[in-house]
């Protein structure tokens, strides 16, 4: 789910890497044990939910990121690495062992529970440090700095520097302290609450998944059904993209999982390397905003909005398959423009030898979406969905054991069925390992979101933003977007997609709804969208870096060919404000114009940068689709008719164009 770096993998000392591998295994099944025990067997307490899940978390990040760094491991690292393993264990146990106590005490905090709070703070910004990365703690350390800043806090010289809308009557460390680690807002607050519930089950229940081999499964079948198209390769990346988001949730992790097999595919096809990486971006970044997990934005979401998960996740179906459609039609024009073929057949696998070797990861998601709309708390669908997840594994392991090798001349010998059951019991153990390691960047960066919203709490840094963004953009809705676009971009530089959209929702949600009347659920969705836009966008495009390591090419223009393949992401969230009944409903016959008015529009101008549709377009045709466009996201019905249509027509005129066996000339009409 998250971005964060590689674990550790020191050189020479084979016995210290094999102890600390185990203690990771050893820690990450009992995370995942705890949290599989709360989420189907018995519920715990917010706070005693959230306390123990991250008190695991940072102890896993202290055992796969060394202080050093991707070094080996000496005697005073472990001693430092201690010492914070001790501060994170310590800083779990003291509120669960007095809870009661500190709720008695009720804000007035003594010096064992500041203290606790300092050593607690402390520890999570070093565990961020070490599994997102030194821009996330560095924007922690500010918004402490910031809290404690104005003339009643512990550092009013501070203060002094702070333009007059920012400054704030400031906080002392104690009143601070006790906002971050025992308030409702702060690192226990919503955003670890989320992470520590919904999203690590789901996150889990990806990891049994991808071990027992759901990811190849999703590959072939995109394969097999876009393999023999023009362009296949690139086709099947953007399939494939769709059902790993519902796997892993993490553009990054889609780069790297499907990359590995599209991306050289798609070179050898005649893509040229940076085109390949840039496909692979775009198409994964369409993983972070599709559901069911949707990079852990649709339980976010449904915190924040108080909207059903059920429903962020029907609501979303749309605008996710528009924004994967628009990468599937740039891939398709490219390969079109460069007179692509397929791949062979022979080359190819078969849809129904596909589903015959995979059909048990279909039960899962199948149950999944049952439990969802049988209104399932979160938690409790994703637990299921694991059981669901080990059921059918089972069953398939027995009948192969079972009836069908026996069939075939393998008899079944108890060593043979020992052997199966040690086997089983090693995937079960990967399983629950790996959820609880992919869980701690995200859980991490929730973690610090909550010093960061705690801060944003005690200060009014809140309606501060507001106020700016209002006063910058003099009112214009399509300004205050645009400060938002740039804005994101800038927190994408130093935080993962979840903590970049927790922070700028927090601070610009209350303009997008009060001040320019955005539909709440609408200015959530904008900004998770816009969120995402980091992982493309140069100069730091995550998903195109690792794209580019992949294919071999330049990061910067690979990461130019992702931004351009990822243009939904801008003009999707924007069609959302203006054409609002494709997310809150209306009359049918409106929706159902607006859904096209919308596709129609992403055509055109997927066109007008390709320069290409069913043949060649002119400069001129490409000029006028512009306008056009533009026309088609404007408020006004009749305006946006007329865009609409205009498109069409020339649309239209490219298709005659391409049916009498001509091109268009550059700047021809």
């Amino acid at each position: 789910m998250g971005d964060a770096s590689q674990p550790f993998d020191p050189s020479g000392a084979p016995e210290q890497r094999r102890t600390t591998a185990l203690a990771i295994a050893t820690v990450g099944i009992a995370l995942s044990l705890f949290q599989l025990y709360a989420a189907g067997i018995e519920p715990l307490g917010l706070f005693y939910q959230r306390t123990i899940h991250l008190s695991f978390i940072m102890v896993l990040a202290f055992l796969m990121f060394p202080v050093t760094g991707r070094h080996h491991r000496g005697a005073l690292t472990w001693a430092i690495d201690a010492v914070f393993i001790i501060g994170a264990i310590a800083s779990g146990a003291y509120i669960v062992i007095n809870l009661n106590d500190i709720f008695a005490r009720a804000g007035f905090w003594n010096q064992t529970d500041i203290w606790m709070g300092i050593i607690t703070t402390l520890v999570v910004l070093e565990a961020a440090r070490r599994a997102i990365g030194l821009g996330m703690t560095l924007i922690g350390v500010v918004a402490i700095i910031y809290g404690l800043a104005g003339p009643r806090g512990a550092l009013p010289m501070v203060g002094d520097w702070l333009p007059g809308i920012l400054a704030h009557r400031g906080n002392t460390l104690d009143r601070l302290i006790g906002q971050l680690y025992l308030g409702q807002e702060g690192i226990y607050g919503l955003p670890l609450g989320v992470a520590a519930t919904y999203i690590f089950v789901f996150v889990l229940f990806g990891a049994f998944l991808e071990v027992t081999g759901a990811g190849k499964f999703f590959i072939d079948l995109a394969y097999a059904a876009t393999g023999r198209k023009a362009g296949g390769p690139a086709k099947a990346a953007v399939l494939a993209s769709a059902g790993m988001g519902s796997i892993s949730g993490s553009a990054i992790a889609n780069v790297v999982t499907t990359g590995a097999f599209t991306i050289p595919l798609m070179k050898k096809l005649g893509y040229r390397p940076a085109q390949a990486g840039g496909i692979e971006a775009a198409a994964s970044t369409g993983g972070q905003i599709t559901p069911p997990l949707m990079g852990a934005g649709a339980f976010l979401i449904s915190e924040y909005t108080r909207v059903p998960y059920i429903d962020i996740v029907i609501v979303s179906i749309f605008p996710a398959i528009l924004y994967l459609g628009t990468v599937y039609l740039f891939v398709h024009l490219v390969a079109m423009k460069a007179g692509m073929k397929g791949m062979p057949r022979a080359d190819l696998p078969v849809v129904r030898d596909v589903l015959k070797a995979g059909w048990q990861f279909i039960v899962p998601l199948a149950v999944l979406i049952w439990l969802l709309v049988n209104n399932l708390s979160p938690m409790r669908v994703g637990f299921w969905a694991i059981v669901s997840v080990v059921a059918v594994a089972l069953i398939r392991a027995l009948a192969e054991l079972v009836w069908l090798e026996p069939k075939n001349g393998t008899p079944l010998t108890r060593a043979r069925a020992a052997a199966a059951a040690r086997r089983g019991i090693e995937i079960l153990g990967q399983a629950l390992a790996l959820g609880a390691r992919n869980a701690v960047a995200v859980s991490m960066a929730c973690a610090v979101a909550g010093i960061i919203v705690g801060v944003v709490g005690l200060t009014g840094l809140g309606l501060k933003f507001s106020s700016m963004m209002v006063a910058f953009s003099g009112g214009n809705l399509v300004l205050a977007l645009i400060l938002v676009l740039l804005a994101s971009l800038v927190l994408g530089m130093g935080l993962p997609v979840t903590a970049a959209y927790i922070v700028l929702i927090v601070l610009v949600g209350p303009a997008l709804s009060n001040e320019f009347g955005m539909p709440l659920l609408i200015a959530h969705l904008v900004v998770f969208w816009y969120s995402q836009d980091s992982n493309v966008t140069p100069p730091i495009a995550l998903a195109g870096f690792a794209g580019a390591a992949i294919a071999g090419s330049k990061p910067l223009e690979t990461s130019l060919q992702a931004w351009k393949f990822a243009k939904g992401l801008y003009l999707i969230p924007l069609f959302m404000v203006y054409n609002p009944e494709i997310i809150l409903g209306g009359p049918v016959p409106y929706v159902i114009y607006s859904g096209l008015i919308a596709i129609i529009a992403l055509i055109g101008f997927a066109a007008a940068l390709e320069g290409w549709l069913f043949t060649r377009m002119g400069w001129l045709l490409r000029a006028l689709i512009v306008p056009a466009t533009i026309a088609v996201f404007h408020p006004e019905f009749i305006v946006e008719t007329a865009g609409a249509l205009g498109l069409l027509a020339i649309m239209g005129w490219n298709w005659v164009q391409s049916r009498r066996g001509g091109s268009v000339k550059a700047g021809a009409t």
